[in-house]
């Protein structure tokens, strides 16, 4: 292992997890955004629109991100829409995680009994607050689980950005791998610049989730 090699490099790996965190995180809020929007049109069953969320979360899942960034990126400039690598990361982050987290907020929207809404309406509630004080924070709950799992998982998925030339954190690596051969040291800075990325996400996931189980919810 060449130390001298680690701390030289080291601080690329501090940028590129930079803009990894800030572009996954940016993505991962849009994602949440998209997600509940999804999962209200089919909680409502507005027809059309229920019909083109179906149709969105049918595609997004079905196609690998690392497909959805080449479109984007080199698909797109041939009918002259041209976006820079970082919108195309967070474009393409964000198509593929709202789908991830519509699903999430669904079943959490299902998991909440008709007869909460109606003892919302009973006692005066317009179907707006029935929604906003009593069924989406249960619904919230429910979820925590999949939104948690959905976060890392696209926190991980992160390591495709490369293909849009952006220097993340496996651009890093490839870029000094191909430079100088040091393919251990590369690699092992990888996984751990990773590492202290998902691993305080996955505590604090694991943290929220027993709050919530010991307050009553998720059961």
């Amino acid at each position: 292992m060449d130390i001298g090699f680690v701390t030289k490099y080291l601080p690329m790996y501090v940028e590129a997890a930079k803009l990894t965190l800030r572009l996954g995180i940016t993505g991962i809020l849009f994602s949440i955004i998209i997600g509940i929007i999804c999962s209200l049109a089919g909680y409502y069953r507005v027809p059309v629109i229920k019909r083109i969320t179906a149709i969105y979360i049918e595609l997004s899942r079905n196609t690998p991100l690392l497909v959805q960034l080449f479109f984007l990126y080199f698909g797109l400039p041939k009918i002259g829409i041209m976006l820079s690598s970082e919108s195309c990361a967070v474009i393409g982050l964000s198509f593929l995680g709202g789908s991830y987290m519509a699903e999430a907020f669904r079943s959490g929207l299902e998991a909440v009994e008709k007869s909460q809404v109606e003892s919302a309406l009973a006692i005066g509630l317009s179907h707006p607050q029935a929604m906003r004080y009593v069924v989406f924070p249960q619904a919230l709950a429910v979820s925590v689980p999949a939104l948690c799992a959905n976060v890392i998982f696209l926190i991980k998925e992160t390591s495709v950005f490369s293909v849009v030339a952006l220097a993340d954190l496996m651009y890093v690596a490839k870029d000094l791998i191909g430079l100088y051969y040091q393919t251990d040291e590369a690699l092992l800075m990888l996984v751990i610049a990773y590492l202290v990325l998902l691993l305080p996400v996955s505590l604090a996931a694991g943290w929220l989730e027993r709050r919530l189980r010991y307050a009553g919810f998720g059961n």
